[in-house]
């Protein structure tokens, strides 16, 4: 029971069914689960070990925002380390077979857009940089980059709909397999480096338009 509230709210908060600022007694959340306080009580714990929510004593839980300082400092370190990643997998030159789930996703960012569906294009690109990480090989690296995941995926579920269209994103993937398939290493590092700073202007560009202090 404890696992699922805990994947459960954790889903909610990431998708921001449960917004930044989102406040909750324990037995408020129970009834939304159907199950009794003991294993949100429990998972409310793991999710603040994780930094998505604050415990609150007598007073439940509440949602912690994202700072623009936050999200500058995350996508720094999610730059540095998955163009780690891409250097790492270039150096193999790895054929087709290995590289087909980055284009099985590049594909699905490719038909979501044609269809409009800017949630299934987030899940695939999600899917792509998720499979980046993993396929480098490095159980370490790869558990840092997805220790700040969750934060960077709250504001990009936010502000998907306040952005430009994602047009250039699937071209810089292409570009990007292009330069694991050579065995580029320094040119696949190039690129997604460039790919990442790109998002992370377009972000910070939301905020100050916006004049939002936290998302």
């Amino acid at each position: 029971m404890v696992d699922l509230a805990y994947q459960d709210m954790r889903r909610r908060i990431l998708d921001n069914v449960w917004a930044p600022g989102y406040q909750a007694l324990e037995q408020e959340i129970a009834l939304q689960l159907g199950m009794s306080r003991t294993p949100v009580r429990e998972s409310l714990i793991r999710l603040a070990n994780e930094g998505l929510v604050e415990v609150i004593p007598r007073r439940g839980m509440r949602v912690l925002p994202v700072s623009p300082t936050d999200m500058k400092e995350i996508y720094e370190i999610l730059t540095a380390l998955e163009s780690m990643a891409a250097e790492m997998l270039a150096a193999r030159k790895p054929g087709d077979a290995e590289l087909k789930p980055l284009l099985v996703a590049t594909k699905a960012m490719e038909k979501a857009l044609v269809k409009g569906d800017l949630d299934a294009w987030a899940a695939a690109d999600e899917s792509f940089h998720e499979q980046l990480v993993t396929m480098a090989g490095n159980k370490m690296l790869a558990d840092a980059v997805f220790s700040y995941w969750d934060r960077a995926h709250r504001a990009r579920m936010f502000s998907l709909r306040l952005r430009p269209t994602p047009v250039n994103s699937t071209k810089e993937h292409m570009a990007l397999v292009d330069r694991l398939r050579a065995g580029d290493a320094a040119g696949a590092a190039a690129v997604n480096r460039e790919h990442r700073q790109r998002a992370s202007r377009e972000l910070l560009v939301i905020f100050e338009r916006f004049r939002l202090q936290q998302m």
